[in-house]
């Protein structure tokens, strides 16, 4: 059977990742994402008004059109998790694929708001739920099976896809990190990942997400975040100003610690912000999370602001708000916080907590900068970096190299220079450039079995 891999995004950059297997004449589509430094560096870009044309143009989602050179049918569009990276296009591409959308039940009710918001095209696509440890069969043959594998990420309900054929298993190992005692959810399943590297005729290909390939060591579990942040929290227990947090909203394991360390120290957290209202809300609606009844989650900008209100008038000492805009997004409610454009007012010594670090990418690092300048202008005191990365290390990629035991591997969810960590590890293993290491770009095609 012939196996073809085309790398369509996500290989130039961290973000809008797409790939493509071909298993004879079936397909199989693995993420859909944008490229939100793309739609960050064009102010007020509202991307569901727009036509995919543009947003390829802008370089914001994949340019698919590689998809024609593959002899074969569509038969599921895979996102491995809720990030926007890996599903932020559906809503501007799957309408072009008869597949369904197959993806974990998290994942698969965020993927429906984003269609639900879509304002330029039609997208039906069939939704179809799978659990980690399911599943299906891929077209007619008989012959190819999509599994899904559980792993660890800063989002629930991640998974790593797997599609077994009869020349070996192909392994989308995008993203994930080795945590054994996560605060929400199951561990990795590594016993089922070595397993799959000793089935049959083993791991034909992995494809890997490079982000943390430089780093040695492992990747902390996110207990230790845990343990960091209600150091910090109680550490301002006995102090009579405003406390305010901010994390990645889809870090639903996050900012439950932070709802639940704000209680202890005597202060009412209340979640504000759009993205903090949609991720935490959909968690509480499918049972992921038990938030206290009273927890208030606001994500219109006069209801958020109304909140303000409430909680100066009230005493800021009693609240703990946990909002958006971890990265400094110009539009996000800590930056106009920082700005002086809510009702909440910073004073002298009032503590910022930071629950996340600097995505590394210049638009990032610059909004996130004049971020933290703005609150220090204020009188903000900055606590920074109480966070672990979603992202393997070094000891996590030789472990899943030694469970897998690939024939080839493809590094992916980087730029060339963010691949070379990986490429050296991975000689560092026997493996070579150019015979069973293939660094490749987006739009580019790599047939694996004649």
């Amino acid at each position: 059977m012939e196996i073809e891999i085309a790398t369509i995004g996500g290989y130039e950059e961290v973000g809008r990742q797409m790939t493509a297997v071909r298993a004879g004449d079936d397909v199989v589509i693995f993420d859909m994402g944008l490229n939100l430094s793309q739609v960050l560096i064009h102010d007020n870009v509202e991307t569901e008004r727009m036509h995919s044309l543009d947003l390829i143009d802008m370089g914001a989602i994949p340019d698919d059109r590689i998809m024609s050179d593959l002899e074969g049918d569509v038969q599921a569009i895979v996102p491995t998790h809720g990030h926007l990276d890996h599903i932020g296009a559906i809503s501007k591409l799957a309408h072009r694929y008869n597949a369904p959308v197959v993806a974990t039940p998290f994942t698969i009710e965020l993927v429906k708001q984003q269609i639900e918001g879509e304002q330029k095209f039609g997208v039906e696509n069939d939704l179809i739920k799978m659990d980690a440890g399911e599943t299906m069969s891929i077209g007619d043959s008989g012959k190819v099976e999509l599994e899904f594998v559980n792993v660890t990420h800063s989002i629930i309900d991640a998974i790593n896809p797997v599609l077994h054929t009869p020349e070996g298993a192909v392994v989308y190992g995008l993203d994930k990190r080795m945590d054994h005692t996560p605060v929400i959810g199951d561990p990795i399943d590594m016993k089922r990942f070595r397993e799959i590297g000793r089935e049959g005729e083993g791991v034909l290909c992995y494809i890997e997400d490079c982000t943390n390939a430089n780093k040695k060591g492992r990747t902390p579990s996110e207990n230790v975040a845990r343990e960091h942040l209600r150091d910090v929290l109680y550490s301002m227990e006995d102090y009579d100003g405003g406390i305010v947090a901010t994390t990645f909203s889809s870090h639903i394991a996050r900012v439950t610690s932070l709802v639940e360390f704000a209680k202890d120290i005597g202060r009412q957290p209340v979640l504000l912000g759009r993205s903090m209202e949609k991720y935490s809300g959909t968690a509480e609606r499918l049972d992921f999370v038990d938030f206290p009844e009273d927890l208030g989650m606001f994500g219109h900008r006069k209801s958020v602001d109304r909140t303000f209100k409430r909680i100066m008038n009230e005493g800021k000492e009693d609240y703990l708000p946990v909002v958006t805009g971890h990265q400094g997004e110009p539009r996000a409610m800590l930056t106009r916080m920082a700005r002086g454009e809510t009702p909440y007012e910073l004073d002298d010594g009032d503590k910022v907590v930071f629950s996340a670090r600097v995505i590394p990418e210049p638009t990032n690092e610059g909004q996130r900068y004049q971020a933290e300048k703005l609150l220090g202008m204020q009188g903000a005191r900055i606590y920074d970096d109480i966070h672990v990365s979603g992202h393997l290390n070094q000891e996590g990629h030789y472990e899943m190299l030694d469970a897998l035991q690939p024939q080839h591997i493809i590094p992916a969810h980087q730029d060339l220079k963010g691949f070379s960590g990986y490429v050296n590890l991975c000689e560092s293993e026997g493996y070579q450039v150019g015979r069973d290491v293939h660094v490749t770009r987006n739009g580019n095609l790599i047939q694996l079995v004649d």
